[in-house]
């Protein structure tokens, strides 16, 4: 098992503060979900746990180490893989390239996403929006990550693609959060930890069940 964590996390940008002292944990293998509207927060504390922005007060906990000032890219050798929402893939290499940097073999994304088979030589930045999502989470799922964050998953999918992602995502064997605005319908359904936030606090911690009541 694993768990990362936020402990009274605070960011800012400038003179303003997106996170008030955030306070979650997402233990693994599971889901936990970031729930929020533009501006709550939600990518703010995605980014706080793979360190691409820097804490102004609080913690940033994995497995019971504080690694609140280990850089980004020392956290992905330690197995951490971010997809944000935008710039997720090497637009300038082709979709076999960019599967390539992730593994040598990459024909378990391609059993995970087969509409990619055809467009391996095509150049990732010519893909529309829901196959770029599709490439940048099959190097996800070919990093074989402990922790896996993505911001908004299904953007741009057509909604049986969005519904695998979201099966592929919580079959992994990882710690996984993600990022939405609102609790898709392919998850309500599914063992998940979910946090709400709103402007830069959490307002509810709890399961998916819970928040539909």
């Amino acid at each position: 098992m694993t768990t990362i964590s936020l402990r009274h996390a605070r960011v800012r940008y400038g003179p303003l503060e997106a996170l008030h002292g955030v306070t979650l944990a997402a233990p693994g293998p599971g889901l936990t979900v970031l729930l929020g509207r533009n501006g709550s927060g939600r990518t703010t504390a995605l980014r706080a746990l793979a360190g691409t922005v820097p804490l102004s007060g609080g913690a940033v906990v994995w497995d019971g180490a504080d690694v609140t000032r280990v850089p980004a890219y020392e956290r992905a050798r330690r197995g951490l893989c971010l997809v944000p929402e935008r710039q997720a893939v090497f637009g300038s290499l082709s979709v076999r390239e960019n599967l390539g940097l992730a593994a040598p073999d990459h024909a378990p994304a391609l059993d995970a996403y087969p509409q990619l088979r055809p467009l391996l030589e095509r150049r990732a930045g010519t893909l529309s929006g829901g196959e770029q999502r599709m490439l940048a989470l099959s190097r996800a799922l070919l990093a074989r990550a402990r922790v896996v964050l993505v911001d908004e998953p299904a953007q741009g999918m057509a909604p049986p693609v969005a519904a695998r992602t979201y099966e592929l995502l919580s079959a992994l064997d990882a710690c996984v959060v993600i990022a939405e605005q609102r609790l898709p319908p392919d998850l309500r359904d599914r063992p998940a930890i979910v946090y709400e936030l709103r402007r830069g606090s959490v307002v509810f911690a709890g399961e998916a069940a819970e928040l539909r009541r």
